[in-house]
């Protein structure tokens, strides 16, 4: 195979791992419009109905170590083929479920085959373009600027199938998806033996369990009150069950997660900028969806397209811009800087009227945000996946995966809380609403501009970066 056609193979290659982390990202945000239907045709409850999305995202976050493990020891490309396989399974079962109990089953296998494609995904990038660091800040690039991509396309396909076919073919469009995605696997991506070692099975269960009770305890929190006995019961469960794997990664001689990974220079550090990162950056997402629909009035499909122009810049300043700034400035500066624009960007939201409309009270601010976030998630990521070892690049994916994913669910949940607090549960009154929202944005950019700085104190600078710097 000459050069030239070894180098179009990896960026088509590329195209099939950015396409993986467009459909997880879609698979959590293109159910919002067809909740109304499947309620009233499975018969949820108002309570269970949130449990659509829950289920996925509670399986999501709880497996990703252990895919990133099985990713190291089994060789990404077999991972990253069943991921496939699990999530198209889990969409044939969520759409032809007929009762609540299956519809959920069906969401948390398509969690599970997303906690498998995550951090296989980018060990595979890793693999591809690790060796050239030019390439593979191009990579990460494309690879993050699917997610805005997958979350607003989520929004609009999510309207249009809803409103024109039947909800089912929400989970239905990930089938032809998956079947193209496990036809170009053998052909483009790259193989790596499995490697010998032994699967930590206490360790994966404790983890698991302790993640998934964690994500439980946050995503019910704003439901059943941070202060009841239900939250902080499941709360203490997830911490036992988090220290007890702790105790047993520190035993075993081949553990899902070697603890001293984090000695990793600034592993943990851009780990912490993921999660600050999701945990202002999704709320910010909802509450901006809410304000549209429910105080300016917008129907589905135009509050999707209220969120075209911010979604462009994001993607056009991670492919762009995130690229050749890494290359002048290095990661620290720019995670740094990110993190502050888009508490700047929060900061114009929370001014957000109840009589506004979508040219003032939205689109700058929404600019500003999503500037900052361009700027932030790319060095963060490349960083996070980076500092290990490259035997390893499975387990530090799922790491960052996790930081990622734990980040958007107690950011949300805590600013759900806050709205709530500040009167968002006063449905139908727009004054209400809009303080609720606006206290949202507000506290959302005080965890930004907060990540900004720990991220500031707890990075390093590689001499690498200041000799970049002063050129």
């Amino acid at each position: 195979m000459t050069t030239q056609s070894q180098s179009t193979r990896k960026w088509w290659a590329l195209a099939v791992i950015a396409a993986a982390q467009f459909m997880v990202i879609m698979d959590t945000s293109i159910i919002g419009i067809a909740l109304p239907e499947m309620q009233a045709e499975l018969g949820f409850t108002p309570g269970d109905l949130t449990w659509v999305f829950n289920a996925y995202v509670v399986a999501f976050g709880g497996l990703l170590l252990l895919g990133g493990r099985l990713s190291d020891l089994l060789g990404a490309r077999r991972v990253f083929a069943a991921g496939w396989v699990v999530l198209g399974a889990g969409s044939v079962v969520a759409g032809a479920a007929g009762t609540v109990g299956v519809e959920l089953a069906g969401r948390a296998i398509q969690g599970g085959g997303a906690a498998l494609i995550a951090p296989s995904a980018l060990t595979l990038l890793m693999m591809l373009f690790g060796g050239s660091p030019q390439e593979l800040t191009k990579a990460l690039a494309v690879y993050g600027a699917a997610a805005p991509a997958g979350g607003t396309a989520g929004v609009f396909l999510g309207g249009v199938i809803t409103e024109y076919i039947s909800w089912p073919w929400v989970f239905y469009i990930n089938i032809p998806i998956a079947v193209l995605a496990l036809i170009a696997v053998p052909l483009l991506m790259p193989a790596a033996p499995a490697r010998r070692g032994s699967i930590d099975i206490a360790g994966s269960v404790t983890v698991t369990a302790g993640l998934a009770a964690a994500v439980y305890a946050i995503v019910q929190a704003p439901e059943v009150g941070w202060t009841s006995g239900e939250t902080w019961g499941v709360l203490a469960a997830a911490a036992a069950l988090l220290a007890g794997f702790v105790a047993i990664q520190s035993r075993r001689r081949e553990p899902l997660m070697r603890l001293s990974i984090f000695r990793a220079p600034n592993l943990a550090a851009a780990n912490f900028a993921q999660f600050a990162l999701a945990a202002a950056w999704v709320p910010m997402w909802f509450f901006l969806n809410l304000y549209l629909q429910q105080v300016l009035g917008y129907s589905a499909f135009p509050s999707g397209a209220a969120l075209l122009p911010m979604t462009t810049l994001i993607m056009l300043g991670m492919v762009v811009l995130a690229p050749r700034a890494m290359q002048r400035f290095g990661a620290k500066p720019m995670i740094v800087t990110g993190l502050i624009v888009l508490g700047l960007g929060l900061a114009v939201m929370s001014l957000v009227r109840p009589t506004g409309n979508f040219w003032i009270d939205v689109l700058p601010a929404s600019l500003i945000a999503a500037g900052g976030m361009s700027l932030a998630f790319i060095p963060s990521l490349g960083t996070a996946i980076s500092a290990a070892r490259p035997e390893e690049g499975g387990l530090a994916s799922g790491i960052v995966n996790v930081s990622y994913q734990v980040g958007s669910a107690l950011g949300l949940a805590a600013m759900t809380a806050v709205a709530a607090a500040f009167g968002a549960s006063e449905l139908g009154d727009a004054s209400a609403l809009t303080d609720g929202y606006s206290a949202a944005f507000l506290g959302a950019g005080v965890l930004a501009l907060a990540g900004a700085g720990i991220t500031a104190a707890t990075m390093r600078t590689p001499a690498a970066d200041k000799a970049d710097a002063t050129v």
